[in-house]
């Protein structure tokens, strides 16, 4: 888009009275935003608006406004930043089916067709350790297929979600809940530079736009409404993810869950949405199993589906097996482990370097170790 239809798209969303669905209809029916600032009165009267829409629209929003409009142009063009609108062929075409499709998204990065096959990932901020490394496994598997992964970029199971598209070497997407000129939280600023180079980070919110709360459950909506599904990897009762998967329902999309630890309070939400009846899933197969059918015959054709979502490995030495069964997908000390086998500290310490080295575990802080 050139910096004169920008300019009327932003110009036209900032007038009184004017939200998503009077814009699109407006447009709709003059052709352009431009043709909309341009109508008389009466044409706009004609096309729905009451007598004082219309006034406001001939009037156009305040200097000050406009001054603002101007400086936020000028940093899209600064950051180049594309814009996509409804009407634009790049706009996500499962988007545009949900209820209320953004006008206008920010991108920075690129869609792709193979966008069109997605999953959305998501879950809580404050996600244990196993919730994180299962979210990335069957993150890494999906894109490993070709199933592009979109989430919200935020910490915990957002954050996996992500690493795992990209250790897959997949696409993700990135649907941020403040304008596109900011990253949150702040420490994703690397993350987010990955994703930009293999997928997008998109927001429908105005340049310079604060995270504030209430702008997440309508980011939610964009999250699930690029999607095939939705699966919750782990979520407490007062999740956000939450939303996201109440949002799947209404827009017709399917609903999906990690069971965790019933005594863990990090799992309590996506437990309760299994007994609620969303489909309980152990691994990426079970996901491709339910969003397969809803996939054409083109679609199908950029996903790799002969892939192995499973490696094989090197057979372990006697005490790496040890070692190795001794962890499990709960976090142990390497204290611990010491006194289960009794092999002396030295040993233990390669044969973890080992484990780790081979992708059979992973080291947290604190010196605690657990199974990939």
């Amino acid at each position: 888009m050139d910096e004169a239809a920008l300019i009327s798209w932003l110009t036209l969303q900032a007038i009184n009275g004017v939200g998503d669905r009077t814009l699109l209809k407006l447009t709709h029916a003059f052709g352009s935003p431009h043709a909309v600032l341009g109508a008389t009165r009466d044409d706009l009267i004609c096309a729905g608006c009451s007598p004082e829409l219309a006034e406001s629209v001939r009037q156009g929003p305040e200097s000050s406004i406009r001054q603002q409009i101007d400086r936020q142009v000028k940093i899209v063009e600064r950051l180049k930043i594309q814009t996509v609108t409804l009407f634009d062929r790049f706009y996500p075409a499962r988007l545009k089916t949900i209820p209320d499709p953004p006008p206008l998204l920010y991108v920075s990065g690129s869609f792709s067709p193979k966008d069109e096959v997605a999953v959305a990932i998501v879950g809580g901020r404050r996600a244990t350790s196993p919730g994180k490394l299962i979210t990335e496994e069957i993150a890494k598997d999906l894109a490993g297929c070709g199933v592009t992964i979109v989430s919200g970029l935020a910490r915990g199971i957002d954050a996996a979600a992500h690493r795992g598209a990209l250790a897959g070497k997949g696409r993700t997407i990135a649907v941020l809940g403040c304008g596109i000129d900011r990253t949150y939280p702040s420490e994703h600023h690397a993350l987010r530079r990955s994703i930009e180079s293999h997928g997008a980070v998109i927001s429908e919110l105005p340049i310079g736009a604060a995270p504030q709360s209430h702008h997440f459950p309508r980011r939610n909506r964009i999250i699930s409404g690029l999607s095939l599904g939705v699966l919750v990897g782990e979520a407490a009762t007062d999740s956000g993810s939450l939303i996201t998967a109440k949002l799947a329902l209404e827009q017709g999309r399917e609903v999906f869950a990690v069971p965790g630890s019933v005594r863990e309070e990090a799992c309590r939400g996506s437990n309760r949405l299994i007994k609620e009846g969303a489909k309980l899933i152990e691994g990426a197969q079970d996901i491709l199993d339910e969003v397969l059918p809803q996939v054409d015959a083109r679609q199908r054709a950029t996903l790799h589906l002969g892939r192995a979502l499973t490696e094989v490995r090197e057979p372990l030495g006697k005490e790496e097996t040890l070692v190795y069964e001794t962890l499990s997908y709960e976090a142990r000390s390497i204290d611990t482990v010491i006194e289960s086998i009794g092999l002396s500290a030295a040993k233990v310490s390669a044969a973890l370097l080992s484990l780790e080295l081979n992708g059979r575990i992973r080291q947290l802080p604190g010196q605690q170790y657990i199974r990939l």
